[in-house]
């Protein structure tokens, strides 16, 4: 029998090992590559990138009979990108975690989750849209949820209805949710412009403002009044960005900011202590809080938002800000020239600004389009029906209906098969 020296085998075997581990190590490697390059999450140049709507999705012939519904601000047109993150916006939640109803006991509001809270604050400044220091942030179950509690909140001591008005064309569900419970204490009395009743008021600022896209100041020349900010839309991909905003008490949305809707969340910047404990108050009766879950998903979605998002990186076009502001650009751009091929058609002029986050100067673009019908034309949303094109009319916003508002927001197919068939109304009396 051959005596192999123990020496000799040993380094055989460190070899042997070494060449299996880098050949598995290429192997995990080559394998991570295959997957990335099926989700996309590789890391794209800009100029590699193509977001253009009329190639975003397989084109398909407009045969007039698809229904497009643009009635409801469902931020679709987001999907792409988050589906492009992969994994990277991942929440994994365990059976036995967030069983409370308590997220931080000594917060002034107890149910919001510390690390959403942290988040909100970085975005805010990242973005410069609005000032945090000195702020109570109150997280509720989408803005609606928050409008109700601001409601309850500033008219809950009052002996008589606080009036609640916002300047016209103002959002459509604000008389909705006002009324819908027929409160004592408070009621809606419209058109801010026109109001001239004497004793308290709330009035509403949408600015940038839904439906029409303008920024808005208040209105309404008395006293009494107390000013509430709906801020949904003061974000880079809509509108430059041009001071950040320090009101009294501001709302925001995580479903116009990211384009999670489905996720319900919303917050408020709340100077006053009293009012914010009201507003908590308010969220404690009615629904004894907000999903923790949901707080932590809108947590991660801010955080990958801000870690993509920093001045080395703000123009590349694989960040958020930056991907979703060309997407709007670029759909303006092809709505502008539809409207000018149909003749019968009018969209609202934006005065160019300065924006501090992108350093350059740039026209709105809202996330709603302020359709308007000329030629005499009446009644838009009628007409736009005829060629099954879903809008919501002008009168639900307090003004004429040959006003539309038409959602950008939109998956890509769908904004594509819109712009191509309003392109083609030229007239009521067309065959539809």
């Amino acid at each position: 029998m051959v005596n192999i020296s123990p020496l000799l085998s040993v380094r055989h075997l460190l070899a042997l090992s070494l060449v299996l581990n880098v050949s598995l190590m290429l192997s995990v490697i080559l394998e991570r590559a295959k997957l990335e390059e099926r989700l996309n999450l590789h890391p794209m140049k800009p100029k590699q990138i193509n977001i253009s709507p009329l190639n975003g999705d397989r084109e398909v012939a407009d045969n007039g009979e698809a229904i497009l519904n643009l009635d409801h601000g469902d931020p679709t047109m987001y999907e792409k990108y988050w589906h492009r993150m992969g994994d990277r916006t991942t929440v994994v939640i365990s059976g036995w975690q967030f069983t409370s109803y308590f997220s931080d006991p000594k917060n002034l509001c107890w149910f919001l989750e510390p690390e959403l809270a942290e988040e909100i604050i970085r975005l805010h400044k990242m973005v410069g849209n609005a000032i945090t220091n000195g702020y109570h942030i109150v997280v509720g179950t989408g803005s609606s949820q928050l409008f109700q509690a601001v409601l309850y909140a500033l008219s809950s001591d009052t002996t008589e209805p606080v009036s609640v008005v916002s300047a016209a064309p103002y959002y459509s569900s604000y008389p909705m949710i006002t009324d819908c419970l027929k409160s004592g204490l408070y009621k809606w009395e419209g058109d801010a412009w026109s109001f001239d009743k004497d004793g308290p008021y709330i009035e509403l600022i949408t600015s940038p403002n839904n439906p029409d896209g303008f920024i808005r100041q208040s209105v309404v020349n008395r006293s009494g009044g107390i000013l509430v900010h709906d801020f949904a839309y003061y974000w880079p991909q809509y509108t430059p960005i041009t001071a950040p905003a320090d009101h009294n008490l501001m709302l925001f949305t995580i479903s116009k900011t990211t384009g999670h809707a489905g996720m319900r969340i919303g917050w408020a910047l709340v100077k006053d202590e009293i009012v914010a404990k009201k507003m908590v108050k308010y969220i404690e009766l009615n629904t004894i809080g907000v999903s923790k879950d949901s707080q932590l998903r809108a947590a991660k979605i801010l955080r990958v938002i801000s870690d993509g998002s920093g001045l080395a990186h703000r123009f590349d076009g694989e960040t958020f800000f930056g991907f979703s502001h060309r997407i709007m650009e670029l759909r303006w751009d092809l709505l502008r020239e539809a409207v000018n091929k149909s003749r019968i058609f009018s969209l609202p002029n934006f005065t160019p600004e300065f924006c501090n986050y992108w350093g350059r100067v740039f026209q709105p673009l809202p996330a709603f389009a302020w359709l308007k019908c000329k030629d005499g034309i009446e009644d838009c949303e009628t007409l736009l029906r005829g060629h099954k094109i879903l809008t919501r009319s002008g009168r639900y916003f307090g003004v004429s209906p040959s006003f539309v508002r038409i959602s950008m927001l939109t998956r890509d197919q769908t904004f594509n098969l819109f712009v191509q068939r309003l392109s083609r109304i030229h007239s009521w009396n067309e065959e539809r």
